[in-house]
């Protein structure tokens, strides 16, 4: 949806391909003069379709529990993969972010109260799914006194309530590296607690809508400080603009403020007022970052163009747990 106010002191800047903003709220406008043909994507991104039943029944578990996905509202590329293996990364805190980050299709704006019937709901999706390793993420809460920490434990409550035996990882926003709501949130009984970078420094400010590059990684100084027993995960997605020494130096600050796990993918544009892809790294550079990253000290690492933050979570966790 184009911004209300577009032709209302409208500026260009950023640097980041032909694009136009406004002046008021800082969104993306899709202009004639910067409206451009999406481009045809390269081979390797082409996904068998499921041909099972698997995906189908997925689908409706998640349509039935009226609880948002990742998947869906982020738009993400693996959602056929996943939900063929009857794997689902559920949204949590609404389906609108307070946040408008120029790479993401997720709504924002200004999101409605809480459902207190959100985690039952969730639990019991998560049951007939029948999987044995969730992954919570949220929209960003900047509009409540705590974030929306609490309603999270909340869901991870009522998930290992209903489901003893499962594993929990966790995604939520930055929290402003807050020692008191990540505590709170590893303390509820996660075993990973992961958190996005999603770009490199320079970036950041273009990219991440009032986030903070050394702020997201103060929230694994803290992580490691409350909770040494959680693994730290983090992700990114190259393709606007970076470097590769940017992308190493991004691993760099990333091991050294105690992360353990990563996952590095291509940005693919969501839709047309989104930023542009200024680059398709291909599989074999994608190959070389994880090597890269492994030397270095992660304990696991997932690097393809199509992988995501929740990508294949319960593999690398326990590749992780296996080096721990």
């Amino acid at each position: 949806m184009l911004c209300p106010l577009a032709g209302e002191g409208v500026r260009s800047g950023f640097g980041l391909g032909n694009v136009v903003l406004c002046g008021n709220c800082g969104k993306l406008l899709v202009t004639e003069g910067n409206r451009q043909r999406k481009p045809r994507l390269p081979e390797w991104f082409r996904q068998k379709l499921p041909a099972g039943q698997t995906f189908s029944a997925t689908g409706r578990t998640v349509a039935a529990s009226g609880v948002a996905t990742v998947c869906e509202s982020a738009k993400c590329p693996n959602r056929w993969q996943c939900w063929d293996c009857g794997h689902a990364t559920f949204m949590i805190l609404g389906d609108v972010c307070t946040r408008a980050c120029r790479f993401c299709a997720v709504c924002h704006g200004r999101p409605g109260p809480l459902d207190d019937t959100e985690p039952d709901r969730l639990a019991e999706a998560v049951a007939q799914l029948g999987v044995h390793y969730a992954v919570i993420t949220s929209v960003t809460r900047d509009d409540l006194p705590d974030e929306g920490t609490g309603h999270f434990v909340r869901c991870i409550e009522a998930i290992r309530g209903r489901v003893p035996d499962i594993r929990v990882e966790v995604l939520p926003a930055d929290l402003h590296a807050r020692e008191d709501l990540i505590k709170r949130i590893c303390d509820a009984g996660i075993v990973v607690y992961n958190h996005n970078v999603e770009t490199v420094r320079r970036l950041t400010p273009q990219v991440r809508s009032a986030a903070d590059y050394e702020r997201s990684l103060e929230v694994f100084r803290v992580a490691r400080r409350v909770a040494p027993q959680v693994l730290r995960k983090s992700g990114m997605i190259v393709g606007l603009g970076e470097t590769q020494d940017e992308i190493i130096e991004t691993m760099r600050d990333l091991l050294a403020a105690g992360c353990q796990m990563l996952t590095i993918g291509q940005y693919l544009q969501p839709g047309p007022d989104n930023l542009p892809v200024e680059r398709y790294w291909t599989p074999a550079e994608f190959e070389a970052f994880e090597r890269a990253a492994l030397e270095m000290g992660f304990l696991a690492v997932a690097s393809a163009p199509l992988v995501r933050s929740s990508y294949r979570a319960s593999l690398l966790y326990q590749q992780a747990v296996g080096k721990a």
